[in-house]
């Protein structure tokens, strides 16, 4: 069996105030054309079709031109799940009729058990959820972290799993390891956001969506498809593609990958104005491309920011070297002077920051017993 894995279309997103969808259809309908070339048996496609749970209309529209032509025109099965980007109830509205047509999307965790079959392969569909509502569902008051819902649901398909056939889990995770970029949605706070990879152990190939680089992990069968295109300049040099899968009888697979021409390429520039503007270095760029330019140049200018679009009609950031050099000085500086201070006054200053009422000589009276009081319990201990 083949098939194409990909995530992370974010479909409707706003960079640095741009709207991609014009620069998103333009990489679909390469991978359009890739479905007709490479005729496979599916599509998966690992979560995050939109970037937000209410896309625009123009989102919209173009997800539902390019899912028709792949299923319907092309015949092709999909296998999709939602992300945390996406609204799960939006995005499965009409489910139970795509299925007629083998267009498997599934929002909703308790669908995650029973297997789509397709050429004699079994996948999984497990959508993102929240640690709260697969503990609700599963009635386990034991499950608080994303690693413990995706334990318990995987735990539950491998109660009645089919091991003699390939299985492969399609999900939307942050696997414990993964390099993020700053377009990554934060699941939550503290590490509780993450899952571990021997978690998927059951299973053949687990395709994955969440983390924006296919080199995102480095595992043998956990993988990343990454995102269709760049969406941060920490992306910037990252290639992007999709992973084509072939795998056998045996539970044996290859994987290849395949990338697309952006109509714009999202890059970083960095030197002295003049040198930027000078036509023997322009020329040789292209100039529409989505750019964050780092000056060089010490002392004031005069209206930078115009200046450089006249010749990159797209400079999405400017920033200047020697402010982020004196930023990180001044941050290191007040790490220092932070480190200095005595607990009562980092008391002090978190006290204001959290309430708004005076740190009174009274409560700082009471900090100093209680302070005293600890540092007492640890000379004892």
């Amino acid at each position: 069996m083949k098939f194409i894995h990909t995530a992370d279309w974010h479909l409707g997103k706003l960079v640095h105030g741009l709207y991609m969808t014009e620069d998103q259809r333009h990489i679909l309908n390469q991978f359009v054309d890739l479905v007709k070339e490479e005729k496979p048996d599916a599509v998966v496609i690992a979560g995050d079709l939109y970037d937000r749970s209410i896309p625009p209309l123009d989102a919209i529209n173009l997800l539902d031109e390019v899912l028709y032509t792949i299923n319907v025109e092309l015949n092709t099965p999909i296998i999709a799940i939602s992300g945390n980007h996406d609204s799960a109830e939006r995005l499965s509205f009409g489910s139970s009729w795509y299925q007629q047509n083998k267009f498997y999307l599934n929002g909703k965790i308790e669908n995650s058990v029973k297997p789509v079959s397709l050429k004699g392969v079994h996948f999984y569909l497990v959508p993102y959820c929240e640690p709260a509502i697969v503990r609700q569902y599963l009635a386990d008051e034991k499950i608080v972290s994303h690693h413990d819902a995706m334990e318990a649901i995987v735990n539950k398909i491998a109660e009645q799993m089919d091991s003699s056939v390939p299985n492969i889990l399609v999900g939307h995770s942050f696997v414990l390891g993964g390099k993020t970029t700053d377009s990554e949605r934060v699941l939550s706070v503290g590490g509780t956001g993450c899952v571990g990879a021997e978690l998927f152990s059951p299973f053949t190939y687990t395709a994955l969506g969440h983390l924006h680089s296919p080199d995102a992990l480095n595992h043998p069968c956990v993988k990343y498809s990454g995102s269709l295109m760049k969406y941060s300049f920490s992306e910037a040099k990252q290639n992007k593609s999709v992973s084509i899968i072939e795998i056998t009888e045996d539970g044996k697979f290859t994987e290849t990958y395949h990338s697309f021409t952006p109509k714009r390429d999202m890059r970083e520039l960095e030197g002295y104005l003049e040198e930027l503007l000078d036509p023997k270095f322009f020329e040789k760029q292209k100039l529409d491309d989505y750019l964050k330019i780092t000056l060089l140049d010490d002392g004031a200018i005069l209206d930078p920011i115009n200046k450089l679009r006249q010749v990159y009609p797209n400079v999405l950031h400017l920033e200047r070297k020697r402010d982020n050099l004196d930023q990180k000085q001044k941050q290191s500086f007040a790490t220092k002077k932070e480190k200095q201070k005595t607990e009562l006054d980092l008391f002090a200053s978190f006290y204001k920051e959290m309430t708004t009422s005076p740190f009174t000589e009274d409560k700082r009276l009471i900090m100093e017993k209680v302070i005293d009081e600890c540092r007492g319990e640890e000379k004892r201990t």
